[in-house]
Parts: structure tokens; sequence; C-alpha cells
């Protein structure tokens, strides 16, 4: 009796490596057609599809017969075959045929997983039990807002997820690490006037570069006048960044009104980890072009992508020597912050 107890008090004292009660971001809706995905995320192997009601499914990846990779298998009209001796699973995961075989044992099934598509985005619950989560996922209204348009895409990094927080939290490297694209006056950027507030779930930075000159991306989106007035707020969620920039004619407006008009981009950026020491990087770009929405959109989306190749560079090269210098002290200055509180925030909640 005493080793029963003591080993369910290791199971139920085990510390999750990631912030449970979350939901994380597996997919963008674009991804799933008439296939499977495979991937790992939050060191859970799963297949992902669309069942035979186009609603996105999640599943292990693991036949309960003889633990083949179901994601070696095929999609059958919303179903999974698995391509090792053909039994077949539904969305809930129960297995519902067994080649060469009337009966099908009670036990065949394999775990599937709270999935919700929303806004272009899927989203996975992943808890401490098997409860559903009585919240609904993050609501990102700019994915189908009548004023913006927007597109993304899924990188795949050799680095830990929250590298990639610290980078996003950090917008001060935009002048050095994107210097053709969104970045800008090197000194305005450290400089800039900056605002950190927190409450329980949420870490806000705000960034107002005045009077600055506008950077390539901006002068190709937006018919500016002159200098500008740019902004720069970062909001931290736990599963999620959404980060609002632009800019308008300097002196048109204050940087305080929420209703500001001039060039917008509003970025969605949902880091998932896949184990410790790697990540999925789900983003969108959305933005409000005036006129010749499509071809500026696109754009401001590919020189999105633009950035995003150089941060991938930088974030995988950080973490390699990283690694190398593992017992090296990092060193704060002033504009690490918003990362600060946002690990902080991490911390606690693991």
């Amino acid at each position: 009796m005493t080793n029963t107890l003591e080993r369910k008090i290791k199971v139920e004292n085990n510390p999750s490596i990631f912030p449970k009660n979350q939901w994380y971001v597996i997919a963008l809706s674009k991804e799933l057609k008439q296939n499977m995905i495979a991937r790992k995320v939050l060191n859970i192997p799963l297949i992902i599809f669309r069942d035979e009601h186009g609603q996105v499914q999640a599943l292990e990846d693991r036949c309960c017969h003889r633990g083949m990779p179901l994601s070696c298998g095929t999609l059958e009209n919303g179903r999974v075959r698995c391509g090792y001796h053909g039994l077949l699973y539904d969305g809930t995961g129960q297995c519902v045929e067994v080649p060469g075989q009337d009966k099908i044992p009670s036990k065949a099934k394999v775990k599937a997983y709270t999935v919700v598509e929303k806004q272009g985005l899927v989203w996975l619950w992943y808890s401490f039990g098997q409860e559903i989560a009585d919240i609904e996922p993050p609501d990102y209204p700019y994915h189908d807002h009548p004023d913006y348009l927007y597109d993304g895409d899924v990188y795949h990094y050799q680095a830990p997820y929250q590298l990639i927080h610290d980078n996003l939290m950090d917008l001060s490297h935009l002048a050095y690490v994107h210097l053709k694209t969104i970045g800008g006056n090197a000194k305005i950027h450290m400089n800039a006037e900056m605002k950190v507030t927190q409450n329980d779930d949420q870490v806000v930075v705000k960034r107002h570069m005045i009077n600055s000159e506008p950077p390539p991306t901006y002068s190709m989106a937006y018919p500016f006048t002159g200098k500008i007035d740019r902004w720069q707020e970062i909001d931290f969620r736990v599963s999620h960044i959404r980060i609002w920039t632009g800019a308008i004619n300097a002196g048109t407006d204050s940087l305080d009104n929420p209703d500001r008009d001039g060039f917008n981009m509003r970025g969605f950026h949902a880091i998932t980890p896949e184990t410790e020491d790697t990540c999925h990087y789900f983003w969108t770009m959305s933005t409000n072009p005036q006129i010749d929405r499509e071809n500026i959109a696109n754009v401001v989306i590919e020189q999105t992508r633009l950035t995003f190749d150089e941060d991938k560079v930088v974030i995988e090269n950080q973490y390699k020597n990283l690694k190398q210098f593992e017992n090296s002290e990092m060193v704060g200055i002033h504009i690490d912050v918003g990362l600060v509180r946002a690990r902080r925030m991490v911390e606690q909640l693991i």
C-alpha cells in the first residue's frame, strides 16, 4: 500500500515542463485539407486531420495494436487507417474496424485531444488531466475583420520556445537585424519611449518612436509624406503574443488614441513548444491597405516573412552558442524589462 501511495504522489507532484491549462496553437486551418499532419507539440506526438464532417481532430500518433505511428497510414474519408495491420480509427480515437475480424476489442482506441478551430487557427487544450476546457480559445478578430487582410505560415525552430518570446518582447533588435525591411534608425529604437505593464496573464510593452524615418516596408506599403510617429505594442500571453505595429504621419494624431489611422500591422505569434529544445512558430500578419489592397497586403506579408527568416537565423545561432557557453551569465540591460517579466510569468505557472 505504501509503495502504491508513493508512486501516486510522485505522479501527481511531477512538475509540468510547460504551462498547463492553456490553449496552444497546433496548426493553421489552411494546412488541413484532405491530409494528415504529423506534429509533436508539448512532447506529445499527434496526428491532426479533418474528420468526415470537416471538423479538425487530433489523436495520439500511435496505433493501439502494435504501436505503429498512425501518421504512417492513410486518411480515408475522415478516418485514419493504420499502415501496419489496417485498424481504422474515427475522430474520437475509437477503432471502428479491424480487418478480418468482426468483434472490435473494447480497449481498441487511442487518446483524442480537445481541439477547436477558430478564425483560421487550430487550438489544443493542454491540461493537467482529462477535463475539458471551460473557456473558449482566445479571440483574434483581425483574422475576420473587414478592414484587414492576412496570411501566415509555420516555422520549425531548433531552439526553445522562450528564446522566441525573448526576441518578440524586445523589438529594439529591429534596427540591427531587419535593416532592409522593418528596421530603422538604431539610436531611435534603443532610446524609444517604453512603458511596461502587467496583470495576472499578460505583459504589455508599448514603445513609441516619434518623428522618425519610415523603414523600407512602411514606405512600400503606405503613402507617408515625410517623417512618421511610430508605435510598437507587444501583448504577451502565455501561449501567444500579439504585436501591433504601425505609423502615422508625424504629428497628425496621438499614439495613445486606440482608433488612430495610418499604416497598421497586427502580428499574431503562437509559439508552441515541441520539446524542451525545439518549437513550432505559427505566425500571421494582418494589415489594413487603403488602396490596391491585395497587392499591398501581399507585399507586407512577404516582407514579414523575410524578417522572420532573419530572426530564425539569429535565434538558432544564439541557442547553439548558449549551449557552448552554458555556464556563462547573461547580463541584462534596459530593453529586457518586458522579456524578464514574461519569463517570470511562465516560471510561476510551471
